[in-house]
């Protein structure tokens, strides 16, 4: 797969400010990019956690962190899971 890099001005001290080094706020960074995306529905978590530079099973693990649900489903979506979850619970009564 071909990638591109993008450059993104920071100011030098603020790693320092977060209490991490360069890397690790970097590395938050495109965590934090690659979550948001996720999370607009706008990417998979595939694709999300191949952004963010780690694997799937660590980037949904690490979504709870920065409060991302997992779960990325639309209102219809959940309202259609839940009346089928309903309908599953009549037929098992």
């Amino acid at each position: 797969m071909n990638t591109r890099v993008m450059k993104i001005p920071y100011p030098e001290d603020l790693p320092a400010i977060m209490g991490k080094t360069p890397e690790q706020f970097e590395q938050e960074l495109r965590f934090l990019v690659a979550a948001k995306f996720y999370e607009m529905g706008r990417v998979s978590s595939g694709r999300a956690a191949e952004l963010a530079g780690i694997n799937r099973v660590e980037f949904l693990n690490n979504l709870s962190q920065y409060r991302v649900s997992v779960f990325n489903y639309s209102l219809d979506e959940l309202e259609r899971e839940i009346r089928e979850a309903k309908n599953r619970a009549k037929e098992a009564a």
